[in-house]
């Protein structure tokens, strides 16, 4: 992440007013901080969580199991699931997100291990929702290619669409409508967060569903990606943002900015994987 983080220093500090050696830059990113971790921030909530969900399967596997049958008693009720997954989500974020607002971020000390406050209890509950899923059969229960969840793909991605929608109303409404830009009223933040939540749920079905429905579709591009798919995740942002950097004053038109950033990125953060999957060690982890 310093690598990464690196020309965003460069932006924002003038030629002389700091020292600009990237030593420099790293050394006090690792001691004094802030330090990044970019968007590979969420794998250490991953780690967190299986750590959790492993402690629990030792100590409490009934628990689990108890869990994973009650939800897979709705494999055949998914509209049903939907609305009590919608309801759970509102009263797992909700209260958080009107309690601590949208962007604040719980940071221990000044090490790369952030998450969202308002959030904490959202991936925590979706997680154990996974784990459940999980728990008794991924073909035969939510997950099945050809359950009713996946059949119904398009009504997940219509309710994600229109909750999006909301999401974007309430934005335009913040800028445009309200007196106090700085101080929303609270019938707004609860809006909000019913939309949020709402598009939350809907897109938890939604990318599942669409890719049970089309688990044998052959997408060429995709099925190239896919066993470099995480490599790409961890590096990409080292070029997305030095390659912004490379065309920010250059007076080309915002198109061509954006396509030598995604293809540049896309295709530097690809080569670089592949390269690195040659090494033994680093192919057993992306």
């Amino acid at each position: 992440m310093p690598i990464a983080y690196y020309p965003t220093f460069l932006r924002y500090h003038a030629p002389g007013t700091v020292d600009f050696n990237f030593f420099h830059f790293w050394r006090h990113m690792m001691t004094t901080g802030p330090w990044p971790s970019g968007s590979a921030w969420f794998l250490w909530v991953l780690l967190a969580l299986d750590a959790i969900a492993a402690l629990l399967w030792a100590a409490a596997l009934r628990v689990i199991d108890a869990l994973g049958q009650l939800i897979y008693t709705s494999r055949d009720r998914p509209m049903t699931a939907f609305v009590a997954f919608l309801i759970f989500t509102v009263i797992i974020y909700l209260p958080m997100r009107l309690i601590f607002g949208d962007s604040a971020w719980l940071v221990p000390g000044h090490y790369p291990l952030p998450i969202q406050t308002s959030r904490i209890f959202l991936y925590a509950g979706y997680f154990c929702v996974g784990v459940g899923v999980g728990a008794v059969s991924l073909k035969a229960g939510e997950l099945a290619e050809n359950g009713l969840l996946a059949k119904r793909w398009m009504v997940w991605l219509a309710f994600a669409i229109a909750s999006y929608g909301a999401i974007l109303l309430m934005v335009y409404t913040h800028h445009n409508w309200l007196a106090d830009f700085n101080s929303p009223p609270l019938w707004w933040h609860t809006a909000y967060g019913l939309a949020f939540a709402m598009f939350s749920a809907a897109m938890t079905l939604t990318v599942p569903a669409v890719f049970l429905r089309f688990a044998r579709s052959s997408i060429w591009l995709l099925d190239a990606m896919r066993p470099s798919a995480y490599g790409i995740y961890l590096l990409h942002f080292i070029f997305l943002i030095w390659l912004q950097y490379i065309v920010y004053d250059p007076a080309f038109p915002a198109f061509i900015k954006f396509a030598v950033v995604f293809i540049g990125t896309l295709s530097m953060s690809w080569a670089l994987t592949v390269l690195l999957r040659k090494i033994p060690v680093v192919a057993r982890t992306i």
